[in-house]
This record gives structure tokens, sequence and C-alpha cells, in this order.
């Protein structure tokens, strides 16, 4: 069985998890409680950046196979 992912479903699925670690990122970065979080708030931030990154890349990829197929 073969899953099928083509590019379309990556940039997708990589939209969704970055748009999902930043707002983690930033409601984790407002908690000012007295319980101690498990989650490293500068990994997460950075990788939510980095996963914003890759998605932008694969727009930019979208956009270049728009241009030069016209």
């Amino acid at each position: 069985m073969q899953i099928p992912f083509d590019f379309w479903s990556i940039s997708l699925w990589l939209a969704i998890t970055s748009i999902t670690l930043l707002v983690t990122a930033q409601l984790a970065s407002a908690y000012d409680g007295k319980a101690t979080l498990l989650i490293d708030q500068k990994k997460l931030r950075n990788t939510a950046l980095a996963i914003g990154i890759l998605f932008l890349a694969t727009v930019a990829i979208h956009i270049y196979g728009i241009v030069t197929s016209t």
C-alpha cells in the first residue's frame, strides 16, 4: 500500500503544522502560571519558524512552476 503524498499535500501539512506550532509557542510564552512547562519555548518557536520557512519555500516552488509553465 502506497501513501498518496504529492507536493500539495506536503505543503498543506507544513502549513497546518507551522500554524499549530506558532500558536502553541505564543500561548506558552503568554502563560505566567506557577506550573512549569516541560516544553522549551525557544526551541518550539524556532521549530515553528523553520517549518514556516519550509512552507514558504514550497509556495515559492509552486509559484515558480506556474510562472514557467505559461
